[in-house]
């Protein structure tokens, strides 16, 4: 058994599962992924086991748990430091955006939850969730802008910045919320990277339950 192993749930619909096994996968390092059905009436024993806070991800080191995916982003990023961009102003910004991203777009997560096979999904546009969108819009023109010339991801480099967007790019699609073209730019370069169908394809039907039963951000 590997030395690192992730705790993960559905894989169609745990955003938060998907950006810790994205930085995982795009460090190199080895691990190892436990499925948990988040709406299976046995999950509270389940992730108990592995977490103390009752959540997924949680990322298991020899044995001890590292919880919450900000928090295991930085435990790889010690391990692996270009998991982080190299320029300290960038550095900076990076954490900044995954601080933002960790903390807000209530209204996004709410209002659109994440499905990634989901296409040509409805929802009202409300004026929070407009201010959402246009907000992470704004990120990703500026910050394309100002630290992306050297390649296609949010800082020319694959970084956990891009690990923790990529759920945001899947909801975009799953809703066709239409982005100007930079944006959009950058949302094709996250959906076209081969770690997310992995994602997917390791997954197979775990990932998948009814419609009626999802409520998750």
């Amino acid at each position: 058994m590997h030395e690192l192993t992730l705790v993960v749930g559905n894989r169609n619909y745990s955003s938060w599962s998907l950006r810790g096994w994205l930085v995982l996968q795009h460090s190199g390092l080895a691990f190892s992924t436990i499925n948990l059905q988040l709406q299976a009436q046995e999950f509270a024993t389940e992730v108990a086991r592995y977490s103390p806070v009752g959540k997924v991800p949680v990322l298991l080191v020899a044995g001890e748990a590292i919880w919450d995916s900000l928090a295991i982003a930085e435990y790889l990023a010690e391990q692996q430091p270009s998991l982080w961009p190299a320029a300290t102003q960038a550095r900076a910004r990076a954490r900044s955006l995954c601080a933002e991203m960790h903390s807000g777009f209530m209204a996004l997560r709410q209002q659109m939850p994440m499905n990634l096979q989901a296409r040509e999904r409805q929802v009202p546009m409300r004026p929070e969730l407009a201010a959402d969108i246009a907000r992470i819009e704004a990120i990703w023109q500026q910050t394309r802008q100002a630290f992306g010339a050297t390649g296609p991801w949010l800082f020319g480099d694959w970084s956990i910045a891009d690990a923790f967007f990529t759920p945001v790019a899947a909801r975009f699609r799953s809703y066709g919320v239409t982005l100007g073209a930079e944006a959009a730019a950058y949302q094709q370069t996250l959906l076209s990277d081969p770690a997310l169908a992995l994602w997917l394809a390791e997954g197979g039907d775990q990932g998948i339950i009814a419609d009626a039963e999802v409520g998750l951000a």
